[in-house]
């Protein structure tokens, strides 16, 4: 099963945060600060690269998590998705989307944890 992560933040310290986190549980990391930029990656990849899961913050320039997971799911329905937010109301925006709803902070095991099982399946 691809380990592939794709993180989409556009706050970078909270990217390379994740991205150091998840390298060092062994996890290939794709990075992408803009729905745009990820749904762009996404598309671009071929069959035998595929993303095993997405983690994305709610909050973005241009889009919020929610649409983007939208238009995610245009271009890959059945991706697992995690969504990481501030903002707990938020939470009930993702409701039938099929995502991983988590407050801020997650630390780095939760994190590792949900990527894991989100990548096995």
């Amino acid at each position: 099963m691809k380990k592939t992560v794709l993180l989409v933040d556009d706050n970078p310290i909270q990217l390379s945060a994740r991205q150091m986190v998840l390298n060092q549980a062994g996890f290939e990391v794709q990075v992408a600060t803009s729905s745009e930029s990820a749904l762009s990656l996404l598309r671009s990849l071929s069959q035998s690269e595929k993303i095993g899961a997405v983690v994305t913050d709610h909050v973005m320039p241009n889009a919020t998590g929610s649409e983007f997971v939208r238009l995610l799911r245009e271009v890959n329905p059945s991706v697992p998705v995690i969504v990481i937010s501030g903002l707990p109301e938020a939470e009930k925006e993702y409701e039938g989307m099929n995502v991983a709803f988590r407050q801020k902070p997650c630390a780095p095991p939760e994190l590792i944890s949900l990527v894991g099982a989100a990548v096995q399946g």
